[in-house]
């Protein structure tokens, strides 16, 4: 058994779609189509999906049901897209974000 989530906690039994690719800080990984962005990560070892603004403290997958911006990212140029509960689709674009806003300036 690997390191997928098979089951989430809001979204229920995770079916599988097809393997899609997707660009992770630009480099390729794959998923599947329709899990959530943060199982696709989880996945492929990544565990930090953001950095804090003032203490630059890694965050990652926390509550997976969409209510805190531990698992924020910046999705195909949208900041603050929570990746739990946002499904991944071919070709998306995600990115480590810091801080929680629409600025991705440090």
């Amino acid at each position: 058994m690997g390191t997928r989530i098979l089951e989430h906690p809001i979204l229920g039994e995770i079916e599988k779609g097809k393997l899609v690719s997707f660009t992770y800080d630009g480099k390729k990984l794959q998923g599947y189509e329709g899990e959530p962005i943060a199982a696709a990560l989880k996945a492929a070892g990544v565990m930090v999906h953001r950095y804090t603004k003032k203490r630059h403290e890694p965050r990652g997958i926390f509550c997976a049901i969409g209510r805190c911006t531990d698992c924020v990212m910046v999705v195909d140029g949208v900041p603050n897209v929570r990746t739990c509960v946002t499904p991944l689709r071919e070709g998306m674009k995600v990115q480590t974000q810091y801080g929680v806003s629409a600025e991705q300036t440090y």
